[in-house]
């Protein structure tokens, strides 16, 4: 990642818009991320400022986000202090990574007064605070009492300080060459010796610089620089490397290999493509900690289980040998006598009419040596059924939570709650609160083909039922890969057309477990011919009436039909 000084950069020139907003409403939907909604030249626009640590960062957003019903703390300040203000001056100070917002809004009591919203994003170190207009701190999203950091408090009530300036040049307004005069040509690492003496740069930018100076000396390194910072109005880049990396910048990058690139026109673009599945990946990591542990050991649990069961099973493959040597010993009783330790008698199944030897306990009669051997054939045969039917549902178990493990790796933090609440009611795990909770109806991701067909998608088992069984009209379009888990799709259309069977395809497989797949089945059929048996898991059905396509998951694509 790249948030560095140039590309902060360019966020506070393209967010200059919302100078004179009115800020309506203020939300924290995760601990680190606020949401401030901003009334600006006649709409609503929607600014993102996080704190976290990995994903550090501030831009106007087009992803959606689900609040929590009781707001934090921080965000009821902000409120208090914010909401109803108007945006005075959105400016960064120096070319560092810190964003100050002053905002002018009105007290309890009717009064003006200025505020002012410091945005830091400086990866471990970042935060956000709230300052009057004497920079005393009214609040901060991250604390940073005196025993952590002498130098820089960060708490209520201390006075504001700027992080500690190091002695740097900007570049956008100092002495490029002249500054160049101060590398040490024999020490090596330019892009190090540049990342020293330069404020805004960040290690990809100037390993970027080096490699346009190729050979370089101080003229190509100006050169490179000036080329640089010569790009910060073109697009922004978005990037993915040979090696699986993705990256973003304000300028091309032309170093690394890059198998896929695409271009942007603002910053709050490539930072939504860049950021947001792997901030909403991250977050459901953590919050899914508990539930993909559990949901990982029922699945280990059941296929250990598997393996006995199916050793149980091939253990009563012998009772047919029982049930023939006990109807030999019947057959052959008058030749047979108490105390004998074997019987050697002829075969009568045996078309050569070979004689075979059967064991016996000197302790019992022949009958009784019979009888114990259809007494064990009866209880193999009695265990075979019973295996069997453990088996069946075993392997019911394994398809379910196996479905659950697929469900994760795409979940958003609302299809994690639904997950609980999924194993709660099928009495896996206990309720966490004895509180009644209102029934919720499940969201589903809405999707728009290419041909402007609408879609929909559901990501868990609970979405998946809402979506078959009571979302969708018996007449419309169902989809699901075949004999691999993952969602159900419900086209809204009689009759679709081609291409939005291809891309709702395309869809199912990407929300599967196949997703890293290519030639994916996935079958479709109408509602009508969807079934769901009597005490199946949730999310399972039977359908018959099917037509399968092969399609490859396209993670873009996907991300380009999805109605926001």
């Amino acid at each position: 990642m790249a948030f560095d000084g140039l590309m902060t950069t360019r966020v506070v020139r393209e967010l200059q818009p919302l100078v004179g907003a009115r800020i309506n409403k203020i939300h924290q939907p995760y601990a680190l991320d606020l949401i401030f909604s901003v009334r600006a030249e006649r709409k609503n626009v929607m600014l993102l400022a996080s704190a976290n640590a990995m994903y550090a960062r501030l831009h106007l957003t087009a992803e959606s986000t689900s609040n929590p019903s009781e707001p934090p703390m921080f965000c009821m300040m902000l409120r208090k202090h914010l909401e109803g203000g108007f945006i005075e001056s959105i400016e960064q100070l120096g070319r560092d990574r810190v964003i100050l917002m002053r905002v002018r809004s009105r007290n309890e009591l009717g009064d003006e007064e200025a505020k002012k919203l410091y945005i830091e994003l400086m990866g471990r170190h970042s935060n956000i605070l709230l300052t009057d207009g004497q920079d005393k701190i009214l609040d901060a999203i991250k604390h940073l009492p005196l025993s952590q950091n002498t130098f820089r408090t960060i708490m209520p009530g201390v006075q504001y300080q700027l992080p500690p300036e190091q002695d740097k040049v900007d570049p956008l307004t100092g002495d490029i060459e002249k500054t160049l005069h101060r590398i040490d040509w024999n020490a090596g690492k330019l892009d190090r010796q540049l990342l020293s003496l330069f404020s805004g740069f960040s290690p990809q930018l100037t390993a970027e610089i080096v490699h346009r100076a190729g050979l370089a000396n101080r003229t190509s390194l100006t050169q490179a620089i000036q080329s640089v910072l010569g790009e910060l109005t073109g697009p922004y880049y978005f990037q993915r490397l040979a090696n699986g990396k993705e990256r973003f910048s304000p300028v091309a990058l032309h170093h690394g290999e890059i198998v896929d690139e695409k271009t942007f026109t603002t910053s709050g673009e490539v930072l939504d493509a860049f950021f947001h599945q792997k901030s909403n990946r991250d977050r459901v990591k953590q919050q899914a900690a508990d539930v993909e542990r559990f949901i990982k050991s029922e699945y280990d649990k059941n296929i250990l289980k598997r393996t006995k069961l199916e050793r149980d099973l091939a253990a009563t493959e012998k009772m047919d040998e029982l049930k023939h040597k006990g109807e030999l010993l019947t057959t052959y009783l008058y030749q047979l006598e108490r105390g004998m330790k074997e019987a050697t008698v002829v075969d009568y199944y045996d078309e050569d009419g070979k004689e075979i030897t059967i064991t016996l306990d000197p302790r019992f009669s022949p009958n009784e040596n019979a009888q114990r051997y259809y007494k064990r054939y009866n209880k193999l045969k009695t265990a075979k059924i019973e295996v069997a039917k453990q088996l069946e549902k075993n392997q019911r178990e394994i398809d379910y939570f196996e479905s659950l493990l697929a469900q994760l790796d795409v979940a958003s933090p609302d299809d994690i709650r639904e997950m609980r609440e999924e194993l709660v009611e099928e009495g896996y795990v206990r309720e966490r609160s004895k509180k009644k909770k209102k029934p919720v109806v499940p969201k589903l991701e809405a999707y728009q083909s290419s041909t402007g067909i609408p879609f929909f998608v559901g990501k868990n088992n609970k979405q998946n039922d809402y979506a078959t069984f009571k979302f969708a009209r018996r007449s419309e379009t169902w989809l699901h890969t075949k004999d691999i888990p993952g969602s159900h799709v419900i086209i809204r259309s009689e009759q679709p057309d081609e291409t939005t069977l291809k891309e709702a395809a395309i869809v199912a497989a990407y929300y599967s477990k196949a997703r890293e797949s290519s030639q994916v089945p996935v079958d479709f059929t109408e509602l009508r011919y969807v079934k769901k048996p009597s005490g199946a898991k949730p999310g399972f059905v039977i359908y018959t009436d099917q037509t399968t396509l092969y399609v490859t998951p396209d993670a873009d694509l996907v991300q380009s039909l999805r109605v926001t």
